[in-house]
């Protein structure tokens, strides 16, 4: 911006010279704005269940009877009772779960405002001539 001020009268008092200003402006807005971000998540869970059931009888019975009768040399008795039992019994349960989860998440974003502006401005500014003659005068 430059100013020039100009207060000549010329000699006489009823003349007036005013203000000239003339001058360029020049304006900038330059705005920028960014934002980053990510996020990351992982979970796991499992489980596992086991039973197991064990069962087992044996049941053995033995009974044995004998009886035997000898009377001079013609008699003879003999008499056999026997008994066996046998009791076997097995039970097996078994129970096996499995259970698993897993999962992953990942995000990331980005976001960027830019605003540019130019300003440019001339301007000039004058004042008037008040007054009468310059000192000059005429023949």
């Amino acid at each position: 911006m430059s100013d020039m001020d100009a207060g000549y009268d010329g000699g006489h008092g009823d003349v007036d010279y005013g203000h000239y200003e003339a001058g360029q402006e020049h304006g900038a807005l330059d705005q920028l704005h960014q934002a980053h971000g990510s996020e990351a998540d992982y979970n796991n869970q499992y489980g596992v269940y086991e039973n197991d059931h064990h069962a087992d009888t044996s049941t053995d019975y033995n009974h044995g009877t004998h009886v035997e009768f000898d009377q001079g040399p013609a008699v003879h008795y003999e008499a056999d009772d026997y008994t066996n039992y046998s009791h076997d019994a097995n039970v097996d349960d078994h129970v096996f779960a499995a259970e698993g989860s897993e999962n992953a998440h990942q995000a990331e974003f980005g976001q960027m405002d830019a605003l540019s502006q130019r300003f440019d401005t001339a301007f000039m500014n004058g004042t008037e001539f008040h007054g009468g003659q310059f000192g000059m005068t005429a023949n």
